[in-house]
């Protein structure tokens, strides 16, 4: 996608600070951190969110989902992390190309999503 701002990332276009990097993955931290730690891990595929994916990127989102960790891990997040994937408009997506937030540091994050009573 040419005005994709991830693409242009992948691309090297945009600078990033970059978290990983390998044929089909790239991985950097956010411009705008929600926490000690937070960074984005990409498709380097333009896929426009979730909701695009089909069958033929089971084997590309396994390989992130088990990447996660290990990164995490490497970036501070000893003690656990949060994962975020904003889907679409109501999800709160405001790039157009699937990522996937890491989100963690060494205190407990605040409540994402209130229990009633």
């Amino acid at each position: 996608m040419e005005n994709c701002i991830f693409c242009k990332i992948v691309q090297g276009e945009i600078p990033s600070k970059k978290v990983y990097e390998d044929a089909d993955v790239f991985a950097f931290h956010d411009i705008h951190p929600a926490a000690p730690v937070h960074f984005m891990l990409i498709p380097k595929l333009h896929i426009n969110s979730l909701a695009g994916v089909e069958d033929k990127h089971r084997d590309l989102l396994g390989d992130m989902m088990v990447l996660i960790p290990r990164l995490a891990k490497e970036q501070g997040c000893t003690d656990g992390f949060r994962t975020v994937i904003n889907t679409g408009r109501v999800g709160g997506q405001e790039v157009y190309h699937l990522h996937i937030h890491v989100i963690g540091g060494r205190d407990r994050l605040p409540v994402m999503i209130p229990h009633p009573g």
